[in-house]
């Protein structure tokens, strides 16, 4: 445990060490929200405040993702720079290995989104403390979830500069399927049989309906759906790590 402690500490360092990454992290999704979001205010969502605030999870989701997938690049980096082959002969199990990196790209990640979080009555939303204990506690979740899937996908690569492209032709699918931006229940069946696939449409409707009370999937079946995401891409992720070659 003292392990991956250490390894959740050091990806921590180095992230708060890039205050414009951290900065630049909250540009895409503020201009969702308060760009997008304000020219298309319609009353199809009022309620719950209007559009932007229907739109407000989809947002964190967004930044959860985005910021779980450029965390996951600094593997890439370690095993470039020798870094991670330097832990796998060290006594440090590849479990905890895995462990530490898909902790550290999660807490990355939830600190970014946490961040969006002010903005909230700016858009007219109200949270209770309960209700925004549990949207944090939501958010850490589906963070995890994030973390290990980008972990997953970028332990095959061994280029910086190849798995960014690969991974932002895969988010973006993800990011509109996962209805962050309009119902799922307006959208063409095939776009809701794609969008059961998708972890992130499970996290997004999580936290919307901490948010509204109004859950358009079961949250037992939301949790049931990234608890199983979340098993499978740690299982590849333990794999993936003790790849010597990769």
């Amino acid at each position: 445990m003292n392990a991956v402690a250490a390894i959740v500490w050091f990806d921590l360092k180095r992230f708060w060490a890039s205050p414009l990454r951290i900065l630049f992290g909250l540009t895409q999704p503020l201009l969702y929200l308060f760009v997008l979001g304000a020219a298309l205010r319609s009353g199809t969502y009022a309620e719950i405040g209007g559009y932007q605030a229907y739109i407000f999870p989809g947002v964190i989701g967004l930044s959860l993702m985005f910021t779980a997938i450029s965390a996951a690049i600094g593997i890439v980096h370690d095993r470039q720079t020798g870094l991670l082959n330097a832990l796998l002969v060290s006594p440090v199990r590849r479990v905890d290995i895995a462990l530490g990196k898909i902790g550290s790209g999660a807490l990355i990640a939830w600190l970014q989104a946490l961040l969006l979080l002010p903005f909230s009555p700016t858009i007219g939303i109200g949270v209770t403390a309960p209700r925004l204990a549990l949207l944090v506690a939501a958010m850490a979740f589906a963070a995890l979830v994030f973390s290990a899937l980008g972990l997953a996908l970028a332990l095959p690569f061994r280029s910086v500069i190849v798995f960014p492209v690969v991974s932002n032709t895969l988010l973006l699918p993800m990011f509109f399927l996962s209805g962050g931006l309009y119902p799922l229940d307006l959208a063409p069946d095939w776009v809701r049989a794609a969008a059961a696939l998708d972890p992130a449409a499970y996290g997004v409707d999580l936290m919307r309906g901490v948010l509204s009370m109004q859950f358009a999937i079961a949250p037992s079946r939301s949790i049931a759906a990234l608890a199983a995401c979340l098993v499978v891409a740690g299982a590849l992720v333990v794999r993936g790590v003790g790849r010597r070659d990769a």
